[in-house]
């Protein structure tokens, strides 16, 4: 009798993990508090055990030390999970390695310079071709569902229920109605939009900056064909009216 393969205590394989990305624009943690409490509206599940990677760049010069425990634990409370940060000067390491926090540059590997030494730049032709990249969703996403299209846009042709959540690097188109949580340039691209031909979404965000409604979206434009898109620190709604079709004869 021939003996079934051993199984390996332990595997390592490539995974997908999602991470929102908390921009710290104060240390002070009570400031912290009063914006977290008032971005969420006092809805307990806004942000569902999310993993955060904590910025610090936009930092003013000679503002407070971080108190790091107090702000894993004030995230925690808001349900956010810091596991690491992002573009910390040297004397903050030793802090946040304590905490068991890990570090971030903020580079990617497209940041690393060529081993073999300078190439030429890619030519604007070459670059957009690259940028096409596109996941395609063509089943309706259902509550407790999240897709993330990783490095490009996300295009869904069916329902997108409440309690979903759509997640891309680049843009979110969805030809059908939006109902759950969009969040749009992900990996930080403040050129990204959200298009829906009905919007009525629960949450949506542009590299990071979030907008709810609690109060319902609005009238004028809900469950009409909508875009989302960032003005400086804003998030704008802007209807798409259709196009009238051309007659040629």
């Amino acid at each position: 009798m021939s003996k079934s393969p051993s199984q390996k205590p332990i595997e390592i394989k490539i995974s997908t993990v999602v991470a929102v990305s908390a921009i710290l624009h104060s240390a002070d943690t009570q400031a912290l508090d009063a914006a977290l409490r008032d971005m969420t509206g006092g809805v307990a599940d806004f942000f569902e055990d999310d993993l955060a990677v904590l910025d610090v760049a936009a930092l003013p010069p000679g503002s407070v030390p971080i108190d790091w425990a107090a702000l894993v634990a004030l995230l925690k409370k808001y349900r956010l999970n810091a596991v690491a940060v992002r573009n910390a000067p040297a004397d903050m390491h030793d802090a946040i390695l304590a905490q068991g926090l890990s570090l971030d540059s903020g580079k990617t590997r497209d940041d690393a310079p060529p081993k073999d030494g300078p190439k030429d730049t890619p030519t604007a032709a070459a670059q957009s071709g690259a940028d096409a990249q596109v996941m395609v969703i063509d089943t309706p996403v259902r509550a407790g569902q999240r897709i993330y299209a990783r490095g490009c846009d996300l295009i869904i042709t069916a329902v997108v229920n409440n309690g979903a959540e759509i997640i891309a690097d680049g843009s979110i188109h969805v030809y059908s109605s939006l109902y759950g949580r969009a969040l749009a340039g992900a990996s930080g691209n403040a050129q990204a939009r959200i298009f829906a031909l009905a919007m009525e979404p629960e949450l949506v965000s542009i590299a990071g900056v979030y907008r709810t409604f609690e109060d319902g979206f609005p009238a004028e434009m809900a469950r009409g064909p909508a875009q989302i898109r960032l003005a400086g620190d804003r998030i704008d709604i802007h209807s798409v009216n259709p196009v009238t079709p051309v007659n040629r004869s």
